[in-house]
């Protein structure tokens, strides 16, 4: 099953997506308190968009946005830096977040490389504390794709990732949740301008999702609509006027133009 956020009437509905059209629920399928299992959420459908005509928002707001950092060997030795030993988990900024097919901006401060960065990821549906790691992949209600943004320059000059990676557009994330894939034996793929400029294995990470579900819920618990960004194996550099299409296979396509700061077409 896939679940979306939509537009509609100027306010963010769930929606179901089928082939052809998108049906509008009363509600979200990760609060519903009825809810048995993803694809049976307790809904009721109150209307339809066509899929052609949809609106895209981000597929979830989470309360808190979980993000990995180096998690894939390649690019753990592109960068230099030592294989982690254990799951530690950062954060990023909600404010970041934008949907598919909506501009990711390139601010006019910034200089140097502004790169695209493909992820899975896991949107969590069950509360969670000191999860054992049955129970961090029993909590997982479904799958998504996010594209971690990132301005290098600023990403070395400043003490934290305030702006680099958390300034506004600079987290695609969607086009929806897709609840019934096995999402760690799936191919990533970067197109720019529709030219392949990286594919990799999903799941080829140095500690899965659950690893990490297991070790944050350690000391936090976990709740329905927290994500869960797993890291990328490559990067690419992107600039305005290119398309940015990031597959993940048995998911769907995140695809966003990428405009300069002040240039809304």
């Amino acid at each position: 099953m896939r679940y979306a956020r939509v537009s509609a009437g100027g306010r963010a509905v769930w929606g179901r997506v089928g082939e052809e059209d998108v049906e509008l629920l009363s509600g979200s399928p990760l609060e519903a308190v009825d809810r048995r299992t993803p694809d049976d959420p307790g809904l009721t459908v109150i209307g339809t968009v066509p899929r052609a005509e949809a609106v895209w928002l981000p597929a979830v707001v989470p309360p808190v946005f979980y993000a990995v950092g180096l998690n894939y060997p390649r690019h753990i030795a592109h960068c230099g830096a030592e294989v982690p030993v254990r799951p530690e988990v950062g954060y990023r900024a909600n404010s970041a977040l934008t949907g598919h097919g909506s501009p990711i901006v390139k601010p006019a401060a910034v200089t140097g490389r502004f790169e695209a960065e493909p992820e899975l990821v896991a949107v969590i549906g069950r509360t969670l504390r000191n999860a054992t790691y049955e129970q961090a992949r029993a909590s997982v209600f479904g799958w998504t794709i996010g594209n971690d943004v990132s301005a290098r320059d600023w990403q070395h000059r400043d003490r934290t990732f305030w702006r680099s990676k958390n300034s506004d557009t600079f987290k695609p994330m969607g086009p929806w949740i897709e609840t019934d894939v096995d999402a760690l034996a799936q191919t990533t793929t970067l197109r720019v301008n529709g030219e392949v400029r990286a594919a990799f294995p999903t799941g080829d990470m140095v500690f899965d999702p659950y690893d990490y579900l297991v070790e944050i819920t350690r000391h936090i618990t976990v709740r329905p609509g927290d994500v869960l960004w797993m890291g990328a194996e490559s990067t690419c550099r992107i600039e305005p006027g290119d398309t940015v299409d990031i597959e993940i296979s048995g998911i769907g396509v995140l695809s966003n133009p990428v405009r300069p700061e002040g240039n809304s077409a």
